[in-house]
C-alpha cells in the first residue's frame, strides 16, 4: 500500500478580547453571534478542500488567531471534529494558542478531551508594566497560574512566546525572563524580536518618544544573552527565534520551513500545495459571500516557478540551526546547491556569515545577527 503524502493544518480564529497595540492581524473585537457565524462557514470551506485531505495524511493542525482560547471551547470541537474522518499521522501535533487570562481548567480539560496536546501561550513578557504598555490584558501572575493549570490538565508539551525590543525593556528584564523559564519548565520557547507596523498604537508610541524601545544594539545583546543561557539550561535554538527541549521541536512550523503542503482554513489563512500558494480574503462579508456559493474564499493565488521555490528553500532553510540540506535540494530540484550558488556561498564564507557541514550550509554566530544579508543573497 502506498504511503499517503503528508500535509499541515492552519486554522484561523480571528478573534480577541481586545486588540493588543503591536497588531496588524486579521482579526476582531469578539462578538458572540459573530462567533457562531464564522465556525458556521469555516467548516463549510473544510468541507469544499474534502477531495484534497481524503487522499492524505494530516500530520500537524495549528489553531491561530487571533486569541483562539478566546472563544467557546465547544466552537473549537466542532472545527476539529469536521477533520475526523480524514487519515491523521500516529504522531500527529495539534496545537492551539492561548493567552493566559482564557484558558480555566475546564477548557483546557475539554482541549486534552478534543486531542489536542500542545498548548502555546502568548505571554510576551513577564513584566507588567511592559505588557500594559503593549495593550496585553494579562499579567505576570496569570502567565505562573496559567502553566499550573496546563500541568494540572494533564499537557506535556507546551510553548511560551516572549518578544524582544519592547518598551521599557532591559537587559535585566531577560535576565529575569531566563530565571522564570527555569521555574515554568515549557518544553519550547519562541522569543521574537517586535516589528513595528505602521497603523499600530506601537507605532504611535515609537514616533512619539523613540527612546523608550531599546536600541537595535542592545536588541542584539539580549538576544546573545537568550541564546547563550537557554542553551545552559536544556534549550536547544533549532531556527534563528525557536528554542525547544529534545525532541519539542514545533512539527507544525517545521512543516512551513521546510516547504512542506499545507492548507490554510479562515480568514486571511495561507495555503500551499506544491508550486500553488493561495491566500483567503482578510474580509468578514467576501469570505461569507463566496461560500455561500460553494465557491473558496480565495484573494490571491499564484503559481511558484522552479526558481521561487528553490529561493524559497534556501531562504527559509537557511534560518534553521541544521541549515540548508543540499542534497534534499539536489533531489527536489534537480540543481546542485553548490554550483547554484557558488558566488553567494563563497561570498558569506568570506565574510564568516555561514559555514559548509557536510551536506549542510548553516548561518554562523555572527550570521545570526545577519541574518537577512544572507537571506537576499539566495533570492535569485
Amino acid at each position: 500500500m502506498m504511503k499517503k503524502n503528508k500535509i499541515s493544518i492552519y486554522i484561523h480564529i480571528p478573534f480577541c478580547r481586545s486588540r493588543c497595540h503591536y497588531c496588524d492581524f486579521c482579526s476582531s473585537v469578539i462578538d458572540k453571534k459573530q462567533v457562531e457565524k464564522y465556525i458556521k462557514y469555516l467548516k463549510k470551506e473544510i468541507h469544499l478542500y474534502k477531495d484534497i485531505l481524503e487522499g492524505r495524511e494530516i500530520s500537524t493542525i495549528f489553531i491561530g488567531g487571533g486569541t483562539p482560547s478566546s472563544i467557546d471551547e465547544i466552537f473549537i470541537g466542532q472545527i476539529l471534529e469536521e477533520f475526523k474522518n480524514f487519515n491523521f499521522s500516529k504522531d500527529i501535533e495539534i496545537t492551539i494558542e492561548a493567552n493566559p487570562n482564557s484558558l480555566s481548567l475546564e477548557k483546557l480539560k475539554k482541549y486534552r478531551n478534543f486531542n489536542i496536546n500542545r498548548i502555546s501561550i502568548g505571554a510576551q513578557s513577564f513584566n507588567n508594566k511592559i505588557l500594559k504598555t503593549i495593550g496585553r490584558i494579562h499579567n505576570k501572575e496569570e502567565i505562573f497560574k496559567t502553566v499550573e493549570k496546563i500541568k494540572e490538565a494533564g499537557f506535556t508539551n507546551f510553548n511560551i512566546d516572549l518578544m524582544l525590543a519592547l518598551p521599557y525593556q532591559t537587559l535585566k528584564d531577560i535576565e529575569e525572563s531566563v530565571e522564570i523559564l527555569k521555574i515554568l519548565n515549557p518544553n519550547h520557547i519562541s522569543y521574537y524580536s517586535l516589528i513595528i507596523e505602521d497603523n499600530t498604537n506601537i507605532k504611535k508610541l515609537y514616533d512619539k518618544n523613540s527612546s523608550l524601545f531599546p536600541s537595535e544594539n542592545m536588541d542584539r545583546k539580549m538576544y546573545h544573552y537568550l541564546v547563550d543561557n537557554l542553551e545552559k539550561i536544556g534549550y536547544d535554538q533549532y531556527e534563528i527565534s525557536n528554542f525547544a527541549k529534545k525532541s519539542f521541536e514545533c512539527k507544525h512550523n517545521l512543516s512551513y520551513w521546510t516547504l512542506k503542503d499545507y492548507l490554510g482554513f479562515g480568514l486571511s489563512a495561507s495555503s500551499n500545495l506544491r508550486e500553488k500558494r493561495f491566500t483567503n480574503t482578510c474580509s468578514f462579508p467576501s469570505y461569507y459571500n463566496s461560500l455561500d456559493k460553494e465557491e473558496k474564499p480565495i484573494d490571491f493565488s499564484e503559481i511558484l516557478s522552479k526558481k521561487d521555490r528553490m529561493n524559497e528553500f534556501s531562504i527559509m532553510g537557511i534560518r534553521l540551526n541544521s541549515g540548508i540540506d543540499t542534497k534534499n535540494f539536489e533531489e527536489i530540484f534537480s540543481t546542485n546547491f553548490f554550483k547554484y550558488y557558488e558566488k553567494e556561498i563563497d561570498k558569506h564564507i568570506k565574510d564568516g556569515l555561514i559555514e559548509v557541514k557536510k551536506d549542510k550550509i548553516c548561518l554562523s554566530k555572527k550570521g545570526r545577527d545577519l541574518s537577512n544579508i544572507v537571506e537576499v543573497d539566495f533570492i535569485k
